[in-house]
């Protein structure tokens, strides 16, 4: 796992960015569908990252304020 991850860091845009090349090469037109296709895909994981950083924010600052509250009974 310590060579995996970096190397598909670096892998996946390198393979992405051959793939589109070829498809202009190959299909002209149908490259544009392939790139809509990745932008929406690139979209989508985006926003489901900044879903669950929201999400896990509110969750430390709730968690927070009981922790406030529960230092503050008398």
């Amino acid at each position: 796992m310590k060579i995996a991850k970096p190397l598909l860091l670096i892998t996946t845009p390198i393979g992405l960015v051959g793939g589109v090349y070829e498809a202009f090469r190959l299909a002209g037109g149908l490259a544009f569908l392939m790139i809509a296709l990745i932008l929406m895909i690139g979209a989508a994981i985006g926003m489901l990252v900044l879903t669950v950083r929201k999400e896990a924010a509110a969750e430390r600052a709730h968690e927070d304020l009981d922790a406030g509250r529960a230092a503050c009974k008398f």
